[in-house]
């Protein structure tokens, strides 16, 4: 089980990046199971990122109350710009493929933008492991316009490997954003591998849009002991 501590602390784990099925055809989990084991493992919240598809806001609050978990609807989109994570839209719109179209949406209606697994088409393991190649490889990344878009970096990534990973946290800190962490599951085992650590509470879509815009959070290894946040009193 995750330490975590209660919503009526100071400390909130929110996994901010998961998949279920049917909404996400490349899920292996329905939304029940998903939740039941998050409650299990100690998670104090949950953001459904279905792919191109978004949860209605009164399912995720019936979710959330039937499960006695905080239930956040999201979505990942598939932009030009690689995958991103979204907060505050309500449904997918023809266009939000191109960046700048889906960060004039946000903006109308209060919403933030992450990048998700941000490694992938920027970042190969292989000659990732010559300094010289990897060096280049981020400096391609940064020279990418669509990524100052983003309101935050996923620099954990749940189903990441370590040098993926490492390459999405140096590329968060040369943006100089906010960075976050999902399981980004797609199976119940994936689950508790990642999460984002929150140091206020949020009841609300609203408050986590909030916190995330500030960059109140910080990314959490939930593999590592040593990352791990007190625990519970809940």
């Amino acid at each position: 089980m995750i330490a975590t501590a209660s919503a009526a602390g100071a400390v909130l784990l929110i996994d901010l990046h998961t998949h279920t099925y049917p909404k996400s055809d490349d899920s292996f989990m329905s939304v029940d199971e998903l939740l039941d084991s998050a409650r299990t493992l100690g998670l104090d919240g949950v953001c459904l990122t279905e792919h191109d598809d978004f949860w209605p806001a009164d399912d995720a609050a019936d979710l959330a109350r039937r499960h006695g978990i905080l239930v956040f609807p999201g979505a990942e989109i598939n932009t030009d710009a690689g995958h991103v994570l979204v907060f505050g839209l309500r449904r997918y719109r023809f266009g939000m493929h191109k960046p700048t179209f889906l960060r004039a949406e946000a903006d109308s209606l209060r919403a933030v933008m992450i990048a998700a697994h941000p490694y992938r088409r920027r970042y190969l393991s292989e000659p990732g492991q010559d300094p010289a190649a990897r060096a280049d490889m981020l400096a391609r990344a940064l020279a990418d316009p669509h990524l100052r878009l983003f309101d935050a970096v996923e620099s954990h990534n749940g189903r990441g490997a370590a040098d993926e990973n490492r390459f999405a946290a140096d590329l968060r800190q040369q943006l100089r954003l906010p960075g976050t962490a999902g399981s980004d599951a797609h199976r119940l085992h994936q689950l508790g591998a990642a999460a984002t650590l929150f140091h206020r509470p949020i009841a609300s879509m609203d408050e986590l849009i909030a916190e995330i815009r500030a960059g109140r959070m910080e990314p959490v290894d939930l593999t590592t002991p040593a990352t791990l946040p007190p625990v519970s009193v809940r």
